[in-house]
């Protein structure tokens, strides 16, 4: 499973970075077009549980199902 993000929806309000299990979650040195640095993955430690997902407001989270 992967998440994919949306970083354009992202206001940098941080819960998904404070709140990921596995610290796979950190702000991008570059701003989205609203001027916010938006939150990038780390897949090598990412596990797709779900918590950015769960917590984040504004939508920039979403799990993928597993490919096949």
């Amino acid at each position: 499973m992967k998440v994919e993000t949306r970083p354009e929806r992202c206001k940098e309000c941080g819960l998904c970075v404070v709140d990921c299990p596995k610290k796979a979650i950190s702000f991008a040195e570059e701003t989205n077009s609203a001027g916010y640095h938006y939150t990038v993955i780390d897949d090598e430690k990412c596990v797709a549980c779900g918590t950015c997902y769960t917590v984040c407001p504004d939508g920039v989270y979403h799990v993928l199902g597993k490919e096949v």
